[in-house]
C-alpha cells in the first residue's frame, strides 16, 4: 500500500506536467483490452477524469472489431480482412454501425458519465463529423471502407465550449451519404491533426515498441522506415508508427502508444519522467 510519503512524492512530481498541458488537446484512440475487460475499464475511466478534471481537452475515438466479428457470427455473417480491411458490403456496414454506434459507443458514454463527465456520443456521421471517400485497396474492392478527408472542427469545438467530451464511432460518410467503415487508429490521427492537438494517445495491449528485443521509451519518426526495413517493427504495428510518422509531421506534438491492461497507464505516461510506454516524437 503507498503510503503517505510516496503519495506526496507522486503529486509533486506530477504537478510540472499538470501545469504543463492545462489546455491542452489530446485525442485519444481507445480499444483492445482495455475496453473490454471491466477493471481495465475502470482504470481508463478513471484515467480520463482526471485529465478532464486538471483541464485537458479530450477527444476520445473508439474501436470495436472484436465486437462487430461477434455480432457477424452470430448472425451468420462471415468476417473476411483485406490487407487488415474488414471487407465490409451493405450488410456488415449495417453490422459495424449497429455495434459500434448503438453499443460501444453507448457503452463508454454511460461509463464516463458515470465518473461525473458529460461525454456525449458521437459517429462520423453525425454533424459530417467525419467526411470520407472509399478507400482503395489495389485491385481488390474492399467495399464500403472509408479513409477521412475532413473533419468538423467546428462541431468539436463547439461541442468543448459547451463542456462535453465527445466520443467518436469510426463511421464517416460521403457527399452523397454512403456510410463508411473507418479504422479507428486512422480516425483518431486525422482528428489530431485536424484539431492540431497536442498528443494522439493509443491505448493498446502492448507496452509499446519493442526494438532489438526490448520496449523503447522513446522512438524518433526518422527511425521508424528503417526499422520497418529491418524487420524490427512488424505486424499492425507498421500501419500504426507509419500513421504516427505522419502525424507528427502534421505538427501534432507526440504520439503514445500505451498499455491499457496496466493499472493507470495513461496518467504514467503521460505525468511522469519515465512515462510506461512508447513515444514518438521528431
Amino acid at each position: 500500500m503507498i503510503n503517505a510519503v510516496e503519495k506526496a512524492r507522486v503529486l509533486t512530481e506530477a504537478l510540472p506536467y499538470i501545469k504543463k498541458f492545462t489546455g491542452a488537446t489530446f485525442v485519444i484512440k481507445y480499444g483492445g483490452s482495455a475496453m473490454a475487460e471491466e477493471k481495465f475499464r475502470n482504470f481508463f475511466m478513471e484515467d480520463v477524469a482526471l485529465l478532464n478534471y486538471v483541464g485537458v481537452r479530450t477527444v476520445l475515438v473508439h474501436g470495436g472489431g472484436d465486437d462487430i466479428s461477434a455480432m457477424a457470427k452470430k448472425l451468420g455473417k462471415e468476417a473476411v480482412f483485406v490487407k487488415g480491411h474488414r471487407v465490409t458490403d451493405r450488410e456488415m456496414l449495417d453490422i459495424a454501425s449497429m455495434v459500434l454506434i448503438g453499443k460501444v459507443n453507448k457503452d463508454i458514454v454511460r461509463s464516463l458519465n458515470l465518473h461525473n463527465l458529460n461525454a456525449i456520443g458521437l459517429s462520423g456521421k453525425d454533424g459530417n463529423l467525419l467526411i470520407a471517400k472509399k478507400k482503395k485497396e489495389g485491385n481488390v474492392d474492399i467495399g464500403f471502407v472509408g479513409e477521412v478527408t475532413k473533419v468538423n472542427t467546428g462541431l468539436l469545438d463547439t461541442l468543448e465550449e459547451k463542456g462535453y467530451l465527445p466520443v467518436i464511432a469510426p463511421i464517416g460518410t460521403d457527399a452523397e451519404g454512403n456510410g463508411y467503415n473507418i479504422n479507428a487508429d486512422l480516425a483518431a490521427a486525422e482528428i489530431a491533426k485536424a484539431l492540431k492537438a497536442d498528443k494522439l494517445i493509443y491505448i493498446t495491449d502492448t507496452d509499446g515498441v519493442k526494438l532489438h528485443g526490448k520496449y523503447v521509451t522513446t522512438l524518433k519518426t526518422a527511425d521508424i522506415a528503417k526499422n520497418i526495413k529491418n524487420g524490427q517493427i512488424t505486424g499492425g504495428m507498421i500501419p500504426k508508427l507509419n500513421s504516427a510518422k505522419e502525424t507528427v509531421a502534421s505538427g501534432v506534438k507526440k504520439v503514445h502508444i500505451i498499455n491499457g491492461t496496466k493499472e493507470h497507464s495513461m496518467l504514467l505516461e503521460i505525468f511522469t519522467k519515465e512515462g510506461t510506454g512508447t513515444e514518438i516524437v521528431k
